[in-house]
């Protein structure tokens, strides 16, 4: 058995980046892993973007809160419908997130209103890119359940090296801001068959925290 069980203490990636390794517990990806199951399923649905030149997405994503599209948010849906609200059991989870990674919230920060969860099958890959469409410059907060998958997190002026490669399992929770708020980062891999067991999922789900703030 090589899951922690107690999780392990938070590293520096990167000035404003922090790897907290098994942040979240047995029973909490278990039943976070029931909410995103219901959500997919619902009304939010769970979508293959079509990048704007053509190619796409081989991670399938459901958009909780706003509905992200290439490259902007937007209240509906694509059959103009509303998008799900940002789910109340989300709600804590940025707060105590951010009290991990050093940086608490305040009553005077916007509030954490996005939620993406995307799915990961065994051949799916995330291309570098930069979370640069919200408006606020709060922290990204991100979770993965599932496979482990290796993570690539790099530099804010390019998709290239200097970049940290680090392995994310089941549990652990990454937050970026700051200087790295930025940068660009990745997943050129997923490792099939690493979940552990008791979770009963096959493939990675990676939960993304946003605050999308107002222009």
């Amino acid at each position: 058995m090589d899951e922690p069980l107690f999780g392990a203490p938070p590293v520096t990636v990167a000035p404003g980046a922090v790897h907290v390794p098994g942040w979240l517990g047995a029973d909490a990806q278990r039943t976070l892993l029931e909410h995103c199951r219901a959500w997919a399923s619902g009304p939010a649905g769970t979508r293959h973007h079509t990048m704007p030149r053509g190619g796409r997405m081989s991670v399938s994503m459901t958009s909780l809160g706003w509905f992200w599209k290439p490259y902007s948010y937007s209240g509906l849906l694509p059959d103009g419908t509303p998008v799900q609200p940002f789910p109340e059991p989300l709600a804590e989870l940025p707060r105590r997130a951010l009290d991990a990674y050093g940086r608490p919230l305040t009553e005077d920060d916007p509030p954490y209103d996005i939620a993406l969860v995307n799915f990961y099958d065994a051949d799916a890959h995330m291309g570098m890119h930069q979370d640069k469409d919200e408006h606020a410059d709060m922290p990204v907060v991100s979770l993965s359940l599932g496979d482990t998958c290796l993570f690539r997190f790099g530099n804010t002026e390019t998709r290239t090296r200097p970049y940290t490669d680090v392995e994310l399992r089941s549990g652990d929770l990454f937050v970026f801001g700051g200087p790295s708020r930025l940068s660009y980062h990745g997943v050129p891999r997923t490792r099939p068959g690493t979940a552990p067991a008791w979770l009963g999922l096959r493939g990675r789900l990676n939960i993304t925290l946003r605050a999308l703030g107002r222009p």
